[in-house]
C-alpha cells in the first residue's frame, strides 16, 4: 500500500507541474487520471524483468485463445496453430508465452535437508574466472582487428578455423615453413599485447 501511495503521489505531482487554470476544470478532475496511470504503469511494469506492454497483451490473447480453442475441440492447440491464427510466427508465441512464466531467483533454494540447502547457483558455479574469460576474448579480438590481414587470416585460419599449417599454406599459396614464422611472430607480437 505504501509503494501505491507513493506512486500515487508522484502521478499527482506530475499533474500539478503540467496543470493549467485555463484548462477550466478542477484540479482534481485533471490529476486523476495521472495518479491512475501512474499506479497502472507501475502495477504492469513491477517486476524483475520487464516485459513490453505488447507482449503482454498478445500473451493475454494466446491465453484465451488456447482456453476457447480447448472449450470447443477438447485438445490442445499448438504453437503453429497459435501462430497461424493470429498470423504471427511461432517465435512470437512462445516469447509471448514465455512471458507469462515466474521469475525462479538463481538464488533460491531447490533442496534443503538437515545438513543444509542447494541453490541453482550452487549447481552451476564452477572455478573458471567467467570474468576475465570474457576480458581476455576481448582483448585477444582487439589485436586481432588490429592486425594486417594477411596476419589475421593466419590466426582465424589456424586457431578458429582448425587447420593445419600445411591446409594454411596452401590456401596463402606460400610454404608452410613460411606460415610457421609468420604465426610465430604473431604470436609473440599478441603475447606482447596481451602483457
Amino acid at each position: 500500500m505504501e509503494d501505491l501511495y507513493q506512486i500515487g503521489t508522484i502521478g499527482f505531482i506530475k499533474a500539478i507541474k503540467r496543470f493549467d487554470t485555463s484548462f477550466d476544470v478542477k484540479l482534481s478532475t485533471y490529476a486523476v487520471p495521472y495518479i491512475l496511470g501512474e499506479i497502472k504503469r507501475f502495477i504492469r511494469d513491477d517486476g524483475t524483468v520487464k516485459v513490453s506492454r505488447g507482449i503482454k497483451e498478445l500473451a493475454v490473447k494466446i491465453r484465451e485463445l488456447q482456453t476457447n480453442y480447448l472449450r470447443e475441440t477438447g485438445q490442445e492447440i499448438t504453437i503453429l496453430e497459435v501462430a497461424k491464427k493470429l498470423k504471427i510466427s511461432k517465435e512470437e508465441v512462445a516469447v509471448a508465452l514465455d512471458s507469462l512464466n515466474p521469475v525462479v531467483s538463481i538464488y533460491e533454494d531447490t533442496y534443503s535437508n538437515d545438513e543444509g540447502s542447494i541453490s541453482i547457483i550452487d549447481k552451476i558455479k564452477n572455478d573458471v574466472d567467467e570474468a576475465e574469460q570474457i576480458s581476455n576474448r576481448i582483448s585477444i579480438r582487439g589485436i586481432i582487428n588490429s592486425l594486417n590481414d594477411r596476419d589475421k587470416q593466419i590466426i582465424m585460419l589456424r586457431y578458429y578455423k582448425n587447420n593445419t599449417q600445411s591446409q594454411v599454406a596452401k590456401i596463402l599459396g606460400i610454404s608452410q615453413v613460411q606460415v610457421s614464422r609468420i604465426e610465430k611472430k604473431i604470436l609473440e607480437h599478441m603475447k606482447l599485447k596481451m602483457a
